[in-house]
């Protein structure tokens, strides 16, 4: 029971946790705020409302304005899976006084967009006129798209704009009033509708929608741009060739999914729909594509966007899929056909007008872009619905609770772990290869080449998949952040979002248990593979090796320590500034940034992996300080895996001459704290040709079976009488 409490404490101290607390964001960002930055004046915030996560802006002992945390109201996830938090501050007229940028983990640092950029954008949000916005659907304003982080800007504009509106309508701010969706809508879909009898019909009657673009019509577009380098890019095609023709239909509508969509495609469309859940068909043709490419990157289709009143809705690789035809009859030939789910929770009613809002860009630099948008306009024919008796209206509103965000927040994360499927099963195989190479050592290290092409493999697997393709990197940051979540409020909700990072911690935390802090640094950890693969490499151009001295090693082992120590003091002070602190750590730049980064960091990365093409793991030896944090729990480990003998240490010292991280002690010992479970000194333990104490026993076996006296029967070869007995 005592190992049992241990390691249960020991689980719930490694689990990364994010900064949202367990009531509201609003609550757990606010403190750190002042209100005479965000309105000239004021000299406070009140308490936040019970019923709404929104807090009063106080200036004169007057409310002159609320604010909020968009991640409060609103989906707010981007490439990087987690919510992107925005402050918001409205006044009574529905303008928005101040937006900042709060928190986020995108990786969006990238050469030329620098975070405050980004910062920049969001706070010319202030001026906004929330009434004119719910006039227009969401679009009386410019989007500014900084290039390289399209997706993330779409993502914040989408956050302000739907949180600021449902605050606004909440309040009743700028005369703005509840959403009319709370009675009911007064349509439903006609499912007895008939259908289309071929494309042309469909056309006509307006089950489909067109938008259709030439290159004089783009040209023009861009002509009028701020920019004035668009003007200068035009397109050279001819004016009248086609640049995109998109056709558009609702066909989770019964009647209009059987006459667009094969049988097949139209037989899987209701499997793939859950309760409530619409679809769309894009079908295009032209110059360009609708989808892009961006989507296979980040899992965004940013080209388009589904715009309804001020529900908007952007689709991801998940809601996706190809169509393989089209049935009706007359159809012209399309490029490109996609399916695209609009999932319940969205608030899309089906029986309202909406749009599909087309998102063109044009290339003006070597990294820079320009962009305009062009709507296609859909609203469902009245054949395909009928009437329906209103609801009666409830008794009274339901109000935005602490529930309803845990509800909201649970919906987001089952999401992310259901459409993250390929990667968590990638790691579960990749945690249970480890686990039986760990259990079965003897055998796995039997075979030097064997086990070195073993472990080269899973090291490359490491950086690859688990590193640059699923950025699931842990970090000291991931403990700071932890350690403030455990004073503020614990959130199970906050670290369920990352299920890579999740899984990982738990798996961190067992083998802590069983094994120490090698199982994670010495094969789970992108970096640390990284660096020994480049020195594999460098090994084999034949780049010297160097050696440090036991003295000085020894005494450059504390300095990770230190570091750690340091980082965790600051974020005692500050998380924020622990948390610059910490590119100490080049997991950022080298692992999920890829060195696109800034070049003091790309240099400061490189200087790191170079000093191990000479010293093998030199940044996991001496500086890392989640190396340092995993070791000291590390110490409580149940079990002693690797074998040694009597003679280790005295009067042999192969294993610790060949040791890659030098972990192990003149006299013999391992020490587990620097050991990262590489298990050459178990490759050595059996190698036959090696380590002395093998070669002692298998010679003393040889002399030991020349020795003994043949058994009963023919003489050995060479006696005198081996002839003699060959011939009986």
């Amino acid at each position: 029971m005592k190992f049992l409490r241990l390691a249960l404490c020991l689980v719930l101290a490694l689990v990364l946790a994010g900064p949202v607390s367990a009531e509201t964001v609003l609550s757990g960002l606010l403190p750190g705020q002042v209100a005479s930055d965000l309105v000239p004046g004021a000299e406070g915030f009140g308490p936040i409302r019970e019923d709404l996560p929104v807090a009063p802006v106080l200036k004169d002992g007057e409310t002159v304005a609320w604010a909020f945390i968009t991640s409060d109201f609103v989906g707010t996830t981007g490439y990087s899976g987690k919510p992107i938090h925005s402050l918001v501050v409205v006044d009574k007229d529905a303008k928005v006084l101040a937006v900042r940028l709060l928190k986020h983990s995108e990786p969006i640092v990238l050469i030329g967009i620098p975070d405050s950029k980004v910062k920049a954008l969001v706070e010319g949000y202030a001026g906004l006129d929330l009434v004119a916005e719910a006039r227009s659907g969401g679009t009386s304003h410019e989007v500014d798209i900084i290039s390289g982080a399209t997706v993330t800007v779409m993502v914040i504009d989408d956050s302000i704009i739907r949180s600021g509106l449902k605050v606004a309508r909440t309040l009743g701010l700028g005369g703005l009033q509840p959403d009319k969706a709370a009675t009911g809508p007064q349509l439903e879909i006609d499912p007895d509708a008939a259908p289309a009898a071929d494309w042309f019909e469909a056309e006509g009657d307006g089950t489909l929608r067109r938008l259709s673009l030439d290159v004089g019509q783009v040209n023009s577009a861009f002509a009028a741009h701020p920019d004035a380098r668009a003007a200068e890019r035009a397109l050279t095609e001819a004016p009248e060739a086609t640049f995109i023709e998109m056709q558009v239909a609702l066909v989770s509508v019964p009647a209009i999914g059987e006459a667009l969509l094969s049988d097949g495609d139209f037989a899987n469309l209701g499997t793939w729909l859950d309760e409530g859940d619409q679809a769309i068909a894009v079908m295009g043709r032209g110059l360009y594509s609708f989808k892009g490419s961006g989507y296979v990157r980040g899992g965004i289709f940013d080209r388009i966007v589904l715009i309804q009143d001020d529900v908007s809705v952007r689709f991801r690789d998940r809601d996706h899929r190809r169509l393989g035809g089209v049935k009706a009859e007359g159809a012209p030939e399309f490029t490109e056909m996609d399916l695209f789910r609009i999932p319940a929770s969205s608030g899309f009613d089906p029986t309202r007008p909406f749009r599909i809002q087309l998102l063109v860009h044009r290339e003006v630099g070597p990294i820079e872009k320009v962009f305009q948008t062009f709507d296609l306009g859909y609203q469902l024919p009245q054949k395909y619905l009928r009437k329906i008796a209103a609801p009666e209206a409830p008794a009274e509103v339901e109000q935005i609770a602490d529930a309803d965000e845990d509800q909201a927040q649970a919906v987001l994360w089952k999401r992310i772990w259901s459409d993250s499927t390929v990667k968590i099963a990638g790691l579960a195989g990749m945690l249970l290869v480890l686990t039986g190479a760990f259990f079965f050592q003897s055998f796995v290290t039997r075979n030097e080449r064997g086990f070195f092409i073993f472990r080269m493999t899973f090291l490359t697997v490491t950086l690859v998949f688990l590193g640059w393709y699923a950025n699931a990197q842990l970090s000291v940051v991931n403990l700071m952040a932890l350690f403030g979540s455990l004073v503020n409020g614990f959130s199970w909700q906050a670290f369920l979002l990352d299920p890579l990072t999740f899984i990982l911690w738990f798996a961190v935390a067992a083998a802590l248990l069983f094994w120490g802090r090698g199982a994670y640094c010495g094969w789970l950890c992108p970096f640390g593979a990284l660096q020994e693969i480049t020195n594999r490499i460098a090994r084999r151009l034949g780049v010297p090796q160097w050696t440090l001295p036991w003295g000085l090693h020894e005494r450059l082992w504390p300095v990770k320590y230190m570091i750690f120590l340091g980082l965790f003091g600051v974020s005692l002070v500050s998380v924020e500034q622990a948390e610059h602190l910490a590119e100490i750590e080049p997991f950022k730049t080298a692992i999920i940034l890829k060195f696109l980064r800034a070049w003091p960091f790309v240099a400061y990365a490189a200087a790191l992996l170079i000093a191990g093409l000479f010293v093998e793991r030199f940044y996991c030896r001496y500086l890392c300080p989640l190396g340092a944090a995993l070791a000291i729990p590390a110490r409580l480990r149940m079990f002693d895996w690797l074998k040694r003998y009597h003679e280790c240490g005295n009067p042999c010292q192969t294993c610790a001459h060949q040791c890659p991280v030098q972990a192990i002690h003149p006299t013999g010992e391992i020490n587990p704290n620097e050991c990262v479970n590489c298990l050459h000194c178990q490759v050595l333990y059996q190698s036959e040709t090696t380590c002395p104490v093998v070669i002692k026993k298998m010679k003393r076996r040889g002399a030991v079976a020349a020795s003994t006296p043949p058994k009963l029967g023919n003489p050995p070869a060479g006696h005198p009488n081996a002839a003699r007995a060959g011939n009986l």
